[in-house]
């Protein structure tokens, strides 16, 4: 089974740090964007290794705020 997950990602000196949207805790970095996706790839699948019930109830809801 495959679910989108989205993220957000910021310039750290030389590196990209990144972290998912809908899990918290799962973050990591890398020096391109592709490196970045591949290990928040790594991190989430780690993190599902250690909690399987994680996202077995995920729920996704956009919400929209005036900036």
């Amino acid at each position: 089974m495959f679910k989108k997950f989205t993220y957000k990602y910021w310039q750290d000196g030389n590196w990209l740090v990144g972290q998912l949207n809908e899990i918290d805790g799962v973050f990591s970095q890398g020096q391109t964007l592709e490196e970045l996706e591949v290990n928040l790839a790594e991190a989430f699948t780690l993190m599902l290794s250690e909690d399987k019930e994680l996202i077995k109830d995920l729920k996704i809801r956009e919400l929209e705020l005036e900036i």
